[in-house]
């Protein structure tokens, strides 16, 4: 049964991707990385963002 529903999430999640930027927070100047989740054509949004 495991094998069906892996077999379905892989076929949903095809033009999806997991962008991480590093982002250097504002109060201690430490990095920290953003990561998320989304469509491949909302990517080059994500890095542009700051």
């Amino acid at each position: 049964m495991a094998k069906k529903v892996v077999a379905s999430l892989q076929k949903a999640t095809k033009d999806r991707v997991k962008c991480i930027k590093m982002v250097r927070s504002p109060k201690t100047g430490a990095y920290m990385f953003k990561e998320e989740t989304m469509d491949k054509s909302e990517s080059a949004d994500f890095f542009k963002q700051k």
